[in-house]
């Protein structure tokens, strides 16, 4: 099963939602794994599994290829990150420039916990959403700090464990476009409807592009990103 299988990283995010059409597209058979540290805007966990359901109905050529979902517990990884992200502070930039909702070392430790997942599932690829196109300046997005994770993983596991980012180098409007390619009309509208990436957790009012408060770093690219894509494909 290692050859042709994957265990992507699902958030309940657009993003991570894309990447689980691209794998799903590619691979004869693919687990999904979640994470709750602490998050926020935890309304994303119960997003993920609305997807997942999603996925399942709209597409049957994809639910059997669908396997096992595993969530992982790292509330305890959150508590000692004084971030946006896992506390009810306000979104700005820090003296070091970055933006206050970094969690640092994030994206490492979620690939720690997937190897993990994978190596008793006998699946040696992992798949995330990362992003060093359109992002806030994340270390843990950019492509030359997983290739050294995925190095890390191989030499510390023995295991032939590869790192895919399908949307590294795709700015926003991109990965709508991509979602459209993958799974068409039915696969934007699971985004739109299903979908959850605003910081603040706001799912009150419904956009063209999703829920959220339309006003977080995230929304505003989310939004932005699909203004574009309606733009460049003449909708």
């Amino acid at each position: 099963m290692a050859g042709d299988s994957a265990l992507v990283l699902v958030s309940g995010g657009q993003d991570s939602t894309v990447c689980l059409a691209f794998a799903l597209e590619r691979y004869a058979h693919v687990e999904t794994v979640g994470f709750d540290y602490g998050q926020r805007h935890d309304v994303e966990i119960s997003c993920r599994q609305a997807v997942l359901q999603a996925f399942r109905d709209h597409f049957p050529e994809w639910s059997a290829k669908l396997g096992d979902d595993h969530m992982c517990d790292l509330r305890g990884f959150g508590a000692v990150s004084n971030t946006s992200l896992t506390r009810e502070t306000e979104i700005e930039m820090d003296q070091t420039g970055l933006p206050s909702t970094f969690v640092p070392g994030r994206n490492l430790v979620f690939f720690n916990y997937a190897a993990a997942v994978s190596w008793r599932r006998g699946i040696n690829r992992l798949i995330g959403g990362m992003c060093e196109t359109d992002y806030s300046g994340y270390p843990d997005c950019r492509r030359a700090t997983l290739d050294a994770q995925e190095l890390a993983l191989q030499k510390g596991t023995e295991r032939p464990f590869k790192i895919e980012t399908p949307l590294m180098d795709l700015d926003k409007a991109q990965t709508w476009m991509l979602a459209k390619e993958l799974g068409g009309d039915k696969l934007v509208e699971i985004i739109v409807q299903h979908t959850h990436t605003c910081y603040l957790g706001a799912r009150e009012t419904l956009h063209d592009w999703g829920y959220g408060c339309g006003r977080c770093p995230a929304c505003e690219l989310r939004a932005a990103g699909f203004e574009a894509w309606k733009s460049e494909c003449g909708a």
